[in-house]
Formats: structure tokens, sequence, C-alpha cells
């Protein structure tokens, strides 16, 4: 029983981070507002090495429509701004000697609708990683049930993670739908 138990703990803790991902994953999408976490992806040429942009500068809203972000060097201040161009983010920085700033433009409805499909990616993948931890569980029951485990034992085990399952997925439809409002608000 204490080992049917280690692998409910263990898929439950598999499920937590599949969730914790999808919402860090989401924060990098942007809703129309600035927020220092849309930058988190990305990676500046420090010294010939790849430095995340949070440990080369401090990233700051001013307001609810601008990123300044203020580099610890200022010879750092053309690599941020490249960096930030050639990123995915659709974003137009401009420095202005000592900081860059970034202005957050209104999105349009056709970019809200394709930040809702990236958003609904996004769920899709925490989905197939909790059916992922489901299986990866299911399989060690049945390994503990050729050792010799009761075979009603490991049943309920398979109905709790089955549960377990459930719950997790409804979670991912509850963030879904609210990113989903956050992004279609205008």
């Amino acid at each position: 029983m204490e080992e049917i138990q280690m692998y409910l703990d263990d898929a439950r803790e598999m499920m937590d981070k599949a969730l914790k991902h999808l919402g860090t994953e989401l924060l990098k999408i942007r809703a129309g507002k600035a927020s220092p976490n849309m930058l988190d992806s990305i990676m500046i040429d420090y010294y010939g090495s790849p430095t995340p942009l949070n440990q080369t500068a401090s990233v700051t809203t001013p307001d609810a429509r601008t990123l300044m972000i203020k580099p610890w060097e200022k010879a750092l201040i053309q690599e941020i701004e490249k960096a930030i161009i050639n990123s995915d983010l659709g974003l137009n920085p401009q420095n202005d000697g000592e900081q860059v700033i970034v202005n957050i433009p209104m999105l349009t409805e056709e970019r809200r609708q394709e930040l809702v499909k990236q958003v609904k990616h996004e769920g899709e993948l925490g989905k197939i990683s909790i059916r992922n931890a489901r299986k990866e569980t299911n399989d060690g029951l049945k390994q503990l049930q050729k050792d010799g485990a009761s075979e009603d034992d490991i049943k309920r085990a398979e109905d709790n993670v089955q549960a377990l399952t459930d719950e997790y997925s409804k979670k991912v439809d509850e963030i879904l739908h609210k990113k989903e409002e956050e992004i279609m608000t205008v």
C-alpha cells in the first residue's frame, strides 16, 4: 500500500509541475498590458555567452503600455535592442542612450485571435503532460500488480489517478478560460 501511495504522490507532483509550467508559459503571452515577465525568454549575447535579459538589466513598467529596460552596462543597449527585435514578441524597442523603451501596442482583433490560439496550444501541451503523468503512474501500478500487489488495490489506485487527471484537466481549462478572457478584453 505504501508503494501505491508513493505513485499517487508522484502523479500529483508531476501534474502540479505541468500546471506550474503552463502558468509560466502563459505569462509570456502578452494580453496588451506591459509586464516584465514578457521578456523572460529573451537571451542577450553577454560577452559571448547567452544570458537571460533579467540578469543583465532591470525591467520596469512605468505604465500599462511601456517597458523600461535599464541595462547595468551601457554597452548592452544595442544587444538588448537586437534581441528584442529578433524575438517572436513583435515588439519595437527604442533607446535613448541610457535605456531601452518598449511601447506595447494595442492588440488588433486578429492578433488577439492568434494569441488565443497560442493559449489553447499551451493548454493542450499542459493536458498532454498531465496525461503522460497518468500513463507513467498507471504503468508503475501495473508493475506493482505483477510484483504481487492486490488487484483491488491497484484498481482503486488507477481510479484515484483518473480522478486526479480529471481534476487537473479541469484546472487547465479554468486557467485557459481566464487567460482567453484577459486577451479578448479590449
